[in-house]
């Protein structure tokens, strides 16, 4: 087909040209200055996308590297960690922490609402011997659409008293939804690079709290690779103890100077009302929002039930094949039965029109029931809140 393949799954994210020759830079010497240069810019500008003072640990992994970094440094074999299951990756992130020799408690959603704060309380009132050592939250599960509330997740475990680590996974919301790691009182914060840090796949990360490093003291868990203490250590001289990937260094110090030209507030606001826009068209159009309570919604991406007796995949597949156009697919427990439309990374509201016309066309292509209208209610809302000079 003529023109640019739309990759509008909710990451890996399009990468913008600016990170994109940053990345194609000549690799240098990750022993020399001009690296030590480059890893003391990201490694003092870094923490700012945390909103932490404190450190942050980069891998070269995937998000799943960054889970397991976070549980293995904290803890020990046949430690108990409690998961609240609000999707897909909040259960593969308990099929590896069964894999690591911990017990797993999971409070169960039925994928549809995030984080109920008064059912997480109640679940630690009852650990009345403390036995749990890990809370673990995904707070903008991918695989629904659904942002849970970090700040009532972290009220709820002061009022029970409870002194459980508290570990939450910002894969498809940091740099996207308002996100504080300090402020929070979160102790492991789990990231990657593909989504709202608009870097290629390949970079993940911890940013940690002075009580993860304390309890990483007592830890047992067999670690080496993940070592948080073999990073610390390097980090202080702005080295790290194995092959960092150089150029995607390159990309990230591109990554976190766009971020902090346009600010982040601005860069939650824009994520919001692209998020707003994508809802309106998808109501106008009378199709099912996954997400069932209005206060949670995600402002990363937006899953969209597919009507009775319709396969989402079909559909996504004749999307694919009449406008090149690429939509996230269900998992788990969903698949088939919904598409996702990301909108977060470097997107902007023509970006979104085109989407969402890809997404209107092939509704009416499919003979999927629907009411038509709904990028016209989508430009409506954008043209009303289009900022002017």
């Amino acid at each position: 087909m003529s023109g640019r393949h739309l990759l509008q799954i909710p990451g890996p994210t399009n990468v913008p040209g600016r990170i994109l020759q940053a990345i194609s830079r000549p690799t240098i010497d990750h022993r020399g200055p001009e690296f030590r240069r480059l890893a003391g810019e990201i490694l003092e500008k870094l923490p700012l996308i945390f909103k932490t003072s404190r450190s942050v640990v980069i891998f070269p992994a995937s998000g799943t590297g960054a889970w397991e970094a976070a549980l293995v440094n904290c803890l020990s074999p046949q430690d108990r960690v409690l998961i609240y299951e609000t999707g897909h990756f909040a259960s593969s992130w308990q099929r590896l922490a069964n894999k690591l020799s911990l017990q797993t408690t999971v409070l169960s959603t039925d994928w549809r609402h995030g984080v109920d704060p008064a059912l997480l309380e109640d679940a630690l009132t009852e650990d009345r011997q403390r036995t749990i050592k890990a809370v673990c939250i995904v707070h903008n599960e991918t695989s629904t659409g659904v942002c849970s509330d970090i700040a009532q997740v972290r009220s709820a475990m002061d009022r029970a008293g409870h002194p459980a680590l508290l570990m939450v996974d910002t894969i498809s919301s940091l740099a996207s939804i308002d996100y504080r790691h300090d402020e929070w009182g979160v102790d492991v914060t789990i990231a990657g690079s593909q989504k709202g840090l608009m870097l290629p796949p390949g970079l993940s990360f911890n940013a940690i709290s002075d009580k993860a490093i304390f309890a990483a003291k007592d830890a047992r868990l067999v670690k080496a690779y993940w070592d948080w203490q073999d990073i610390l250590g390097a980090n202080r001289d702005r080295f790290f103890p194995y092959t960092p990937a150089t150029n995607l260094l390159f990309g990230l110090r591109e990554a976190l100077a766009m971020l902090l030209e346009e600010g982040l507030e601005q860069v939650f606001a824009r994520h919001a009302r692209l998020a707003q826009a994508t809802r309106r068209a998808i109501k106008a159009w009378e199709l099912e929002l996954l997400c069932l309570d209005p206060e949670r919604y995600s402002n990363s991406l937006t899953a969209v039930v597919m009507p009775d007796s319709y396969d989402a995949d079909a559909f996504r597949q004749t999307v694919l094949e009449h406008f090149d156009m690429s939509l996230g697919n269900g998992l788990g427990r969903l698949g088939g039965k919904i598409f996702r439309i990301g909108h977060l990374g470097d997107f902007n509201d023509l970006m979104l029109a085109s989407t969402l016309s890809g997404i209107e066309m092939t509704l009416k292509l499919a003979e999927v029931p629907h009411r038509p209208g709904g990028v016209q209610a989508a430009l409506d809302y954008l043209s009303e809140t289009t900022r002017r000079p």
